[in-house]
């Protein structure tokens, strides 16, 4: 990859699509590529595992953890692995005063820089059905003809 963006920026790009899908209806997508970006960020020695938290989010109400990371001067978690277990330090639970730093960045510019950053390209061949907006699916043309059923 050609050293296109600066750390700041590719933190600044991660906040912001963060902060998309914590809001988007199906935010899948969103968070696989910010947890790409920082598993390559930390591969490069640009980013810094801190400790685990306690997350506020249980999942099926049994408490877990989640990965601190700092990129530049923003703070992330991801998932851990179990090594993380083993070699961090677990820090409690979140601090709910602290915040990243306000970041204004169009979420399309985000995605752009973090895909340019990780070099990420678009299944191919995934063909969609396109629907309008106004579609509603009908009944017509599934009944069958002449009936077989008996009444």
């Amino acid at each position: 990859m050609k050293e296109k963006h600066n750390i700041t920026e590719i933190a600044k790009a991660i906040y912001t699509i963060n902060r998309h899908a914590k809001a988007a209806p199906e935010p899948q997508h969103l968070y696989m590529i910010k947890k790409q970006a920082i598993e390559q960020l930390l591969k490069e020695k640009k980013a810094e595992k801190l400790g685990l938290h306690f997350s506020n989010n249980p999942k099926y109400s049994n408490q877990h953890s989640t990965l601190l990371v700092k990129v530049a001067n923003y703070y992330f978690h991801v998932p851990p692995t179990k090594e993380d277990f083993k070699n961090l330090t677990h820090l409690g639970s979140l601090d709910n005063d602290f915040r990243n730093p306000r970041t204004k960045m169009s979420l399309s510019y985000a995605k752009k820089v973090i895909y340019q950053y990780i070099n990420w390209q678009p299944p191919k061949n995934v063909k969609r059905k396109k629907f309008s907006s106004y579609y509603t699916p009908s009944s017509l043309g599934k009944m069958e003809w002449p009936p077989t059923k008996k009444f």
